[in-house]
């Protein structure tokens, strides 16, 4: 198949990227600018776009996410021009990116949103998965059929609806943190959730509406293409429905949590067989303690940081994200931030002229609202590509622009174990130290409502199950009131606090 070469090679706006902030900034771009070619440049033959985009309140904000064909948005959006290529280089001060076939587009303003990578416990070790993409998330499945156990290293999202999901194969989690979920939740919340993973799950499912991936109208040889390159874009909250997540035995869920320690070592079957070190059977219900050697043999073992040694079928890293910026950099002197993103002020504008970023590829370098913080999330991606593009369109017609709203408070709803979960603010006490105090209202099995205050006021909450409390807690949090003289009753399940403030 030979590749198009791009229609045009000057371009007054050029957005790197087919994820979603790639995509809505490109789609806000193309709204703004109707006679002018917007061109985005993908490096996977999918691009991802929102769909049944609601507003839920003033910063809350649900939206499905769809993979689409490039000719569905060419035909929603006649003036935006997809370009199916990787970048191999950007001469910044030429303006000009540099696309896989060699080929040169000129910008007056560009936009990198190139996403992020998953983060490897191991590189390059066939027996290691990272899950990031729909791709990966296939590759997963097709192991997870012949697996009698995996290991799972990691405590973010997709750690946590992994664990819940998979069924018919032992699970050894190995997390860094004392408690699950860390990076959404504290130790109670985990607790309460916890709960229902040892608990049986429903034998029918809720239908999700949020995802729709159409991976198998690809062609094969889009598919061999882009190959292994891990280039596709990142999966949101409900990426395992339409997977059939059983592994090889006929069980339902075995699970087994090793807190606070990360993988030492991986070993390869024959490389462990050489250490003569032991590893441990799968931990049983504590009835016979005698039997300490795994007496089968593994493709591949696991020394965690407690002495630990487990064999498994496969490993899948769930560690989290390096933002994309590898094409970028060579020949630019871009300021980075601390986690490698490209650092981008309140305008997202990189340290470069006319480079702007959004979504996972960057860092947010500007003073943060007290209760904001950036994640690397696709509600966080939706907002700051919309953002970008508005920013871009303000810097070429000459104009000024404010901070957009979404960033004064951090706000995020998704669903973990089939229950609704709303994070508002500072829902884990980012940042506050000591000088914070918790309250907790919980049902088991139903609901869990922590905040977070700080000299009275609001500072973040946790919202699990369905418990309406979001508009009014994120107004409270806005407007920062003052709620000391409600002590302990601020959570109280019969006090109707919308009557007060809303």
């Amino acid at each position: 198949m030979e590749a198009a070469r791009p229609p045009s090679t000057m371009g007054k706006f050029v957005v790197v990227g087919g994820g979603i902030a790639g995509v809505t900034c490109a789609e806000q771009l193309a709204i703004q600018f109707p006679s002018e070619d917007i061109l985005l440049v993908t490096a996977s033959p999918v691009i991802k776009a929102v769909t049944n985009f609601k507003q839920v309140s003033k910063v809350l904000e649900e939206f499905d996410v769809e993979e689409q064909s490039k000719t569905m948005l060419e035909n929603r959006l006649p003036n935006i021009k997809i370009i199916e290529s990787g970048v191999k280089q950007l001469k910044s001060k030429e303006h000009c990116v540099v696309t896989g076939d060699g080929s040169q587009l000129v910008y007056e303003k560009l936009c990198l949103c190139a996403g992020a990578t998953p983060k490897l416990v191991c590189e390059g070790n066939p027996y290691v998965l990272g899950i990031r993409d729909t791709d990966s998330a296939q590759e997963f499945q097709k192991q997870l059929t012949k697996a009698k156990r995996i290991v799972i290293i990691g405590n973010g999202g997709i750690a946590l609806e992994l664990v819940y999901e998979i069924e018919g194969c032992e699970v050894i989690w190995a997390i860094k943190d004392k408690a699950i979920g860390n990076t959404f939740f504290d130790a109670g919340a985990a607790e309460f959730l916890t709960s229902k993973l040892i608990a049986e799950k429903p034998e029918a499912r809720i239908a999700h509406k949020r995802t729709k991936y159409t991976t198998e109208e690809r062609k094969k040889e889009t598919q061999t293409k882009v190959g292994a390159g891990n280039m596709g874009s990142a999966l949101g909250p409900d990426w395992h429905e339409g997977l059939n997540l059983k592994g090889a035995k006929e069980f339902s869920r075995k699970i087994h949590i090793e807190t606070v320690c990360e993988v030492k070592k991986i070993f390869l079957q024959e490389e462990f067989r050489i250490s003569k070190k032991k590893s441990l059977p799968f931990p049983r219900d504590h009835s016979d303690q005698s039997v300490t050697t795994d007496k089968e043999v593994w493709p591949v073992y696991v020394e965690l940081t407690n002495e630990k040694i487990y064999g498994c079928d496969f490993i899948v890293s769930a560690t989290g994200v390096t933002p994309n910026t590898e094409p970028f950099l060579c020949g630019n002197n871009f300021a980075l931030g601390e986690d490698g993103g490209l650092k981008v002020d309140a305008h997202m504008h990189t340290s470069l002229p006319d480079v702007y970023a959004a979504g996972d590829v960057c860092t947010a370098s500007w003073r943060p609202s007290p209760v904001w913080q950036q994640m690397r999330l696709w509600t966080q991606a939706r907002q700051m590509g919309w953002y970008a593009a508005k920013c871009m369109a303000a810097a070429s017609l000459g104009e000024s622009i404010d901070m957009d709203f979404s960033f004064e408070l951090f706000a995020h709803v998704t669903k973990f174990f089939n229950y609704k979960v709303v994070l508002l603010g500072k829902y884990n006490a980012q940042g506050l130290g000591s000088d914070h105090e918790l309250m907790l209202r919980c049902t088991k099995g139903q609901e869990y409502v922590k905040v977070v205050m700080q000299n009275g006021r609001m500072m973040g909450a946790v919202l699990i199950g369905e418990t309406d409390l979001e508009e009014t807690f994120e107004n409270l949090i806005l407007n920062q009131t003052d709620l000391s003289s409600y002590g302990e009753d601020l959570l109280d399940p019969n006090i109707d606090l919308e009557d007060y403030f809303d």
